[in-house]
């Protein structure tokens, strides 16, 4: 039965046209309004799916959202701002593209946490809890008992077709695993970067003909086997395994995940407005992948750990290709009917330090970070929050990661205060504190 019809087959709007009608004379005024009010929360979430672009290493807002340029030569670094489509906003010089179409996404300046570690950071942005393990922790994925968001998104909302409903793009990301959820809700991962010429899904590739025919006669055998123990247990890992199996055979030999892969068909004219970058290629293949049903798609974008000599790398090999892949991924996404119900996201673990070090660099800085946010019910066209003279902290209420996921939760319709429970029984809420920043959404 539908959540929005009572027993008698009779929903919310009916009743309510009927309660209006005076046909429903038991009906008091307050049981009326709260009716009214139950209807209201049901709505669909404005959300359907997420991109979440993760600038590793912290890009440094500082030169790019949220610039200071009264503040002094060794804070302000050697930027300008300029204006930007929304009047009284400005961003900086090295985000042209951005600033045209500032009328289409949110930045959100007050965002701040105290983890200031790559590794550790990374895991408190994707899962919402501390790390367990000190920083420089390279395995891939870190989170071994927290799921990360894409996990969580993976498992409340489940799949729309046969692509995947997580993935990873180009490669596993540092915290992107499932934790203690298992790998059923593990990312599906690339492994290979777009921009390169040769690029393919290697996992999707089946040959025609009798290779074809001997993967279906394979698959046919693996399910007589599963039936043979189907009674051994009630949910035997034989049985857990074959929905891993089965998902995998249905992604291989679906034409409509080869297609959501295949960006060899987009015109030549949009694969060149993404921008011909790891990032520009794997933004437009994030939106390939939305349209194919995708629920939540991670990229990762390395080398913005800048310690050093920052500001030439910056503008030759960092700002361009994030300033062209935003503005090409929520302007693609709008002309297609898509950004009302994707939520796009770019941030990173943590920001850069206000103050630029003796090696002509900024270090560390996860007290102040600018994230940018568009569509899925965000408020475009507004700057939420603000920091200090050199943007070392913010002066109005600090947004946390946890506050963060939230949102994000609650514009994918999840219920984030949400519990399950580990293996060990330890209960895990989907967010552990923090509020919803109703200031950035519609």
């Amino acid at each position: 039965m539908s959540h929005s019809s009572y027993c008698d087959r009779v929903n919310r709007r009916r009743a309510l046209q009927i309660g209006g009608s005076g046909l429903l004379s038991g009906l008091s005024l307050p049981a009326l309004l709260q009716m009214q009010a139950q209807a209201a929360t049901e709505k669909s979430p404005p959300a359907t799916a997420c991109i979440m672009l993760f600038l590793e290493g912290g890009p440094s807002t500082i030169d790019m959202w949220d610039l200071k340029p009264d503040a002094p030569a060794e804070i302000r670094g050697p930027y300008y701002p300029i204006a930007t489509s929304v009047p009284g906003t400005f961003v900086g010089e090295h985000q042209p593209l951005c600033a045209r179409v500032a009328d289409k996404f949110t930045i959100l300046r007050s965002h701040s946490h105290n983890d200031n570690g790559h590794s550790t950071g990374y895991h408190y942005a994707f899962t919402g809890y501390r790390a367990d393990f000190p920083d420089g922790n390279m395995r891939i994925p870190t989170n071994v008992l927290y799921p990360s968001m894409g996990s969580i998104v993976s498992r409340e909302l489940g799949t729309k077709s046969a692509v995947p409903p997580y993935v990873n793009i180009p490669n596993g990301m540092g915290a992107g695993g499932p934790g203690f959820y298992g790998a059923e809700f593990a990312p599906f991962v690339i492994e290979s970067d777009p921009v390169q010429p040769d690029f393919e899904v290697k996992d999707l590739r089946v040959k025609s003909g009798r290779p074809s025919q001997r993967l279906k006669s394979r698959q046919q055998m693996l399910q007589k086997f599963e039936g043979l123990g189907a009674s051994a247990a009630k949910r035997s890992r034989p049985e857990m395994m074959s929905t891993y199996y089965e998902k995998a055979y249905d992604l291989i030999t679906s034409p409509q995940a080869r297609r959501a892969f295949d960006l060899g068909s987009e015109p030549e004219k949009v694969r060149q407005e993404y921008g011909y970058t790891s990032l520009g290629q794997c933004a437009l293949l994030g939106r390939r992948l939305v349209e194919a049903g995708c629920r939540f798609i991670g990229i990762d974008h390395g080398s913005w750990d800048t310690h050093f000599d920052c500001f030439p790398s910056q503008e030759k090999d960092l700002f361009p290709h994030a300033d062209r892949a935003f503005a090409a991924l929520v302007t693609d996404l709008e002309q297609r009917g898509l950004l009302d119900t994707t939520l796009v996201v770019m941030m990173g673990e943590m920001g850069r330090t206000p103050r630029i070090n003796g090696r002509a660099g900024r270090d560390h800085w996860s007290m102040a970070q600018s994230v940018l946010l568009a569509g899925g019910g965000i408020k475009p066209g507004q700057v939420v929050g603000a920091t200090d003279k050199h943007a070392a902290a913010p002066v109005t209420e600090p947004v946390g990661i946890e506050d963060l996921h939230r949102t994000i939760f609650r514009q994918l319709g999840i219920d984030s205060t949400k519990i399950y429970y580990t293996p060990l029984g330890r209960p895990v809420p989907l967010v552990n504190g923090g509020r919803v920043v109703e200031e950035l959404l519609v």
